[in-house]
């Protein structure tokens, strides 16, 4: 257009008009610019472009107008700096949908609505599992490859006199964009569960058998491991809690097989009830030394308000629920009920005396 604009002659005659013809091709090319900065981008289906950490405005234009994707990055460039904001673009991945204007492009980059991403942590996932569905991520930095539940605290610079980062994480769907690590979401889930926990313990039962939050987030943990039916949770609490009270042993096998760790084939074995080790709750008295998984809100809550009751013993049916018992003999009559039937069946979640 402009070169059909300034042809020689052309030029000549708007010379011959003075400073009305400059005026003239002021606004003829205000009102060009104007109309190009509402135009739709050459766009037939969505892209997603990145102006990456460090880069500036001008590389990444001249980038979209070498893609043809822009076919005036200078005009862009210029209403940037008429806008003050040629320095104010943020790094990140952007979607572009056909009918993105110049102007609305503009405006994506200074606002940085980067394409975002998410990751969901569910409950019951160990610090193992968490790690491993962040390294699953494309689109998220890895700085914390090789860490462990016992190294995860120093790596994040995260000081809370805990055993372990096991358990330490709130189970949520996290988002995050390009550029972001998996340091970045632990850090925001281990925000949110203290601020679930500090709640929590805030509004606790009285009389609980529990010194610190930690320990409540430790009973939480075991109670997201044995419960299979949400409505049971607080009932499960209150045996584990009535348990402590009268010193009996938890045995809870969510915390053998925790302590087993990889070496831990599916198959739960008398031998493996019986091996010393600080996880055994069917050896050793109290809870274990850290939770054993990634507890939600709910679990939290139940170990903070135990159901009241008599229970003492609790066998699963099979299909997620439980039969609880008061006494021993009951128990025992669950037991051949649901569990001696079921061959093949090694997992019990059952306290057994």
């Amino acid at each position: 257009m402009w070169r059909s604009f300034l042809r020689p002659e052309r030029v000549l005659r708007v010379v011959e008009l003075g400073l009305a013809g400059w005026l003239l091709i002021v606004l003829l090319a205000w009102n060009t610019f104007i109309r190009w900065l509402d135009q739709p981008l050459a766009l037939d289906a969505p892209v997603v472009v990145e102006l990456p950490q460090g880069g500036n405005l001008t590389h990444f234009l001249d980038d979209l107008h070498e893609s043809g994707l822009l076919d005036h990055p200078r005009w862009l460039r210029a209403q940037a700096r008429i806008d003050g904001v040629a320095d104010k673009v943020r790094a990140g991945e952007y979607r572009l949908e056909p009918g993105i204007t110049p102007r609305l492009l503009l405006e994506m980059l200074v606002a940085g609505r980067v394409v975002v991403y998410a990751v969901t942590l569910v409950e019951g996932m160990t610090v193992a599992q968490v790690l491993a569905r962040l390294q699953e991520q494309p689109k998220l930095e890895s700085a914390l490859r090789g860490a462990t539940a016992d190294s995860l605290f120093g790596k994040l610079g995260v000081d809370t006199g805990w055993a372990s980062a096991e358990g330490a994480f709130f189970p949520d769907t996290y988002q995050y964009s390009r550029g972001m690590s998996d340091a970045d979401i632990l850090l925001a889930s281990h925000r949110a569960l203290h601020e679930v926990l500090t709640e929590e313990w805030a509004g606790r039962d009285a009389g609980l058998p529990y010194r610190t939050p930690y320990e409540a987030l430790i009973m939480a943990s075991l109670v997201e491991k044995e419960t299979g039916v949400a409505e049971e949770r607080q009932e499960i609490a209150g045996v584990f809690v009535r348990r402590l009270e009268k010193g009996m042993l938890l045995q809870t096998d969510p915390a053998v097989i925790y302590g087993l760790g990889e070496s831990f084939d599916g198959n739960l074995t008398r031998e493996h009830l019986r091996a010393p080790g600080p996880y055994n709750t069917y050896l050793n008295a109290g809870l274990p030394p850290s939770p054993i998984a990634l507890p939600g809100r709910a679990a939290i809550h139940a170990a903070l308000h135990p159901a009241p009751g008599s229970a003492l013993y609790f066998v699963a049916r099979g299909d997620g629920s439980h039969e609880f018992s008061a006494s021993l003999e009951e128990h025992n009559r669950a037991v051949r009920k649901y569990q001696l039937q079921r061959r093949g069946t090694t997992y019990r979640s059952r306290p057994q005396g």
